[in-house]
């Protein structure tokens, strides 16, 4: 992190602790103050270095961050067996779900590098979908960005959107993310007037970002392909740079 700035916060939900870091600009990354501030939603490993390492380059281009702990407890679990009960029990939960997430949004606006600034809400993998889930219910954002989300864990209630642009990144043959599910949510964000784009990526699978996936024991489930993942941050710092606030 040698442009940027980074610190513990801890902050609360339902009994819960929860430990999230702020890493913010510092030199000439941090000149312009009306970059969007970022609520990054961390994949299914939590936060692990993968995650601090984005949170740094997003610093880096001038965009303030709060990694975000859904889990609690900075927790990072590292196999199927310990991941598929937390993502689970948060399925199973959508009101402590999105209440860690609500709980992140209001840790970011007590941080003074981060409030005051257009928010946009990034996730990969089980973060994107509890960006989507969270717009969905209501959330007041400047734009979401979800990379490689798994669309199969989202509600199909939009009676109550909220607001905010949304880009979507997805590989072309994600299994969590079929045609089909596109469509769906490409018709539900039409029907909530939100605009929205979607990027798909050919010859790519899910977890197409992580190192983690490189050797894939199921490449046909998920893989780390290179090219998308380049291609992907390419589109999240440009989205990035359109919600921002002119420079006065």
């Amino acid at each position: 992190m040698t442009q940027a700035a980074s610190r513990d916060v801890e902050y609360q939900h339902d009994g819960t602790r929860l430990l999230g870091l702020v890493v913010a600009p510092r030199g000439a990354a941090a000149d312009n103050s009306s970059a969007a501030a970022v609520l990054l939603l961390h994949d299914a490993f939590g936060i692990s270095d993968e995650m601090t390492t984005t949170a740094a380059r997003l610093a880096d281009a001038g965009h303030p961050v709060l990694l975000a702990d859904i889990w609690g407890e900075r927790a990072t679990p590292a196999s199927d067996t310990e991941i598929g009960p937390l993502i689970g029990a948060m399925v199973q939960d959508h009101s402590r779900w999105l209440g860690r997430v609500a709980a992140a949004h209001a840790a970011l606006d007590a941080q003074p590098e981060l409030a005051g600034r257009p928010l946009a809400l990034l996730g990969y993998c089980f973060g994107g979908s509890s960006a989507l889930e969270y717009l969905r219910t209501g959330a007041q954002v400047a734009g979401v960005a979800a990379v490689h989300p798994g669309l199969d864990l989202l509600d199909d209630d939009w009676s109550r959107p909220g607001s905010g642009s949304v880009l979507l990144m997805i590989g072309a043959d994600d299994p969590m993310a079929t045609p089909a599910m596109c469509r769906r949510l490409g018709d539900h964000l039409d029907a909530a007037g939100l605009d929205h784009q979607l990027h798909l990526y050919s010859g790519t699978t899910h977890a197409f970002t992580s190192p983690r996936a490189a050797h894939s024991p199921k490449p046909a489930l998920f893989a780390h392909n290179a090219r998308s993942a380049a291609r992907a941050w390419a589109a999240t710092t440009s989205f990035l740079a359109e919600l921002s606030a002119p420079a006065s």
